[in-house]
């Protein structure tokens, strides 16, 4: 039986980085406790200045800035392009990473998942969408002030900006709508 639940940004739970270098905020997972454990992570981090980034050996990463101006990052020796708002990143985290800011501070996103465990589909979206989906967990990420969701014909769900919904457990196919700029992630276990 599927099981939905709206989280508030105002609650999000303050984690030290793994590597002690700055704090992030948790938005959800699946599983574990601490930085151990877990099958897949959500987070939004604070990064006040360029610096490397904690390792995440046998996870996958997909990192997007959701305020400032970006940064780029060096990836194992090699430099990405400059990471804008809402252009969203995807490495290992097992890779040597550090990033550059390009303009002062900034706010990220991230998905951590352990691809041996899930497969994971991340994409952002603007104005209405409607989609289908048979994931068994499924998370939209607000980046608007109000954003609507409509799972199935029910009642729509407003959330705020940062807020996420969460529907887990699902076995079936999901009719989805939504309003405004989001993020949607769709997660499946292997």
């Amino acid at each position: 039986m599927s099981q939905l639940n709206v989280m508030r940004a105002a609650n999000y739970p303050r984690m030290p980085w793994k590597n002690g270098g700055g704090s992030t905020e948790e938005i959800t997972r699946d599983a574990g406790t601490g930085l151990d454990g877990f099958g897949w992570r959500l987070s939004i981090a604070d990064i006040g200045e360029s610096g490397g980034f904690s390792t995440f050996a046998g996870y996958e990463r997909v990192i997007t800035v959701l305020q400032g101006e970006g940064m780029t990052l060096t990836v194992d020796g090699q430099n990405t392009r400059p990471l804008l708002p809402l252009d969203p990143f995807a490495f290992s985290g097992e890779s040597q990473v550090s990033c550059t800011l390009l303009g002062g501070a900034i706010r990220d996103f991230n998905l951590i998942y352990a691809p041996n465990r899930y497969q994971a589909r991340l994409q952002w979206g603007d104005g209405a969408q409607r989609f289908f989906s048979s994931a068994g967990a499924l998370l939209i990420f607000s980046v608007a002030e109000a954003l609507k969701v409509q799972i199935d014909g029910n009642a729509a769900h407003a959330l705020g900006r940062h807020d996420c919904l969460q529907l887990s457990g699902n076995t079936g196919l999901l009719d989805v709508s939504v309003s405004g700029q989001c993020c949607v992630i769709e997660l499946t276990a292997l």
